[in-house]
C-alpha cells in the first residue's frame, strides 16, 4: 500500500499536497522543525521534528512510509541532509520537489556569497540602507554590521527589532515588481540581501533592484548530496507512477 510522506511549508509542498488529496493518495504533510501558525492541508499533518537522521529512519520505518517527497525550503540543508540519509537507511525512494533557481540577467549586478556568514562579512565597509530579505532566522548574524540602516520584510510582527538601526515593515507576498521598486524607493535602498530561494512571490525584488540599478548580494544556495530533484507536481506524480504508486485510486 502507498503511503507518503511530504516534508513540507513550502508551495511547492501545499501544491503537491492539494493534488494528493485530490487522487486520494495517502500522504501525510510534515511541518518539520518551527511553524508559529501551519497552514491547514488536506492531509494528515504532524508538526515537529523527527530526531535527527536516526529519529526519521524510525518514523519512516514504523509508519510503513513507501516514498518521501523533499518539498522543504531550498535553504532548509541539515532537514534535505538527514532525509537522503535516512531514506537511504531506511530503503525508501526520495525526490525533492524544488524550485529553480534564480539566475542573474542582463542588467543584473549580483555579488555571490557562499553563506549567511559570508554575506555578513561582505557588508564590511561604510554605511549603506540594505533591504535585508533572508528570513527571520538569520537576522540576529547581521547585528556585526551595526554600522548599516537594514529594512526588513517578514511575515509575522517581530517581538523586538533585533538590529541597532532597522525598520521592519510586515507583509506577505507574492509582491510586484511596481510593488517593490516604490518601496525600495521610499526607502532609499543602496544594496538588497537575498537568499537564492527561487521561485516567482519572492522573485520581485529582484526585478526591482534591476531596474533601478541597485546592486545584489546573493546568498548561493547550500550544496546537498546528490538526489533525484524535480520542479514541479507533475513531475512528481510521473515519478511516482513509474515508482509503482496507482494514481488516482
Amino acid at each position: 500500500m502507498t503511503n507518503l510522506l511530504i516534508l513540507g511549508g513550502t508551495t511547492e509542498a501545499n501544491a503537491l499536497a492539494k493534488t494528493l488529496a485530490d487522487q486520494g493518495i495517502p500522504a501525510t504533510y510534515s511541518y518539520a522543525g518551527r511553524v508559529d501558525n501551519p497552514r491547514p492541508q488536506p492531509l494528515p499533518v504532524r508538526v515537529g521534528g523527527f530526531g535527527g537522521v536516526e529519529g526519521l529512519t524510525r518514523y519512516l520505518t514504523d509508519h510503513a512510509i513507501t516514498h518521501v517527497v523533499d518539498a522543504t525550503h531550498p535553504f532548509a540543508a541539515q532537514m534535505s541532509t538527514n532525509a537522503i540519509s535516512a531514506c537511504r537507511e531506511a530503503g525508501v525512494p526520495l525526490v525533492a520537489l524544488t524550485r529553480p533557481a534564480w539566475r542573474a540577467q542582463d542588467g543584473d549586478r549580483w555579488q555571490h556569497v557562499s553563506d549567511i556568514g559570508a554575506a555578513v562579512t561582505a557588508l564590511s565597509g561604510p554605511k549603506r540602507r540594505v533591504f535585508l530579505a533572508v528570513g527571520r532566522l538569520h537576522l540576529e548574524d547581521f547585528a556585526a554590521q551595526p554600522q548599516h540602516h537594514f529594512l526588513l520584510r517578514l511575515v509575522d510582527k517581530p517581538d523586538a527589532l533585533p538590529l541597532p538601526d532597522c525598520e521592519a515593515i510586515v507583509s506577505r507576498g507574492p509582491f510586484t515588481e511596481a510593488g517593490d521598486r516604490a518601496l525600495m524607493q521610499q526607502h532609499g535602498i543602496e544594496l538588497v540581501v537575498s537568499k537564492n530561494s527561487g521561485g516567482t512571490g519572492a522573485r520581485a525584488k529582484l526585478d526591482a533592484a534591476r531596474a533601478m540599478g541597485v546592486p545584489v548580494l546573493m546568498i548561493d544556495r547550500p550544496i546537498l548530496p546528490q538526489r533525484i530533484e524535480l520542479s514541479n507536481v507533475t513531475q512528481v506524480l510521473d515519478w511516482l507512477a513509474h515508482s509503482g504508486v496507482n494514481l488516482g485510486v
